[in-house]
């Protein structure tokens, strides 16, 4: 692999940890070095940091917190 590319993914954490969980991009990049944009993008759909991924999150975040102010108004009625 080109040294420029290895620096750059060693300088970036989430970089660093993905090829070491999918090696088959070590052997993609050693082969095209231009890949390192796809590369990149794998690597956020892998540790699902993609806007869907974070809207989707929020919003699950959201439905639960509804969820738990409907019981508690719900016990709040009951025990009136």
């Amino acid at each position: 692999m080109r040294t420029e590319v290895m620096d750059y993914i060693i300088g970036r954490k989430d970089l660093k940890q993905f090829i070491r969980e999918q090696p088959v991009w070590y052997r993609k990049l050693s082969r095209n070095p231009h890949g390192l944009q796809d590369f990149e993008t794998a690597s956020l759909y892998y540790f699902e940091r993609t806007i869907p991924h974070r809207v989707a999150k929020f919003s699950n975040g959201v439905q639960m917190a509804s969820m738990m102010f409907q019981m508690f108004q719900s016990m709040k009625s009951s025990g009136s």
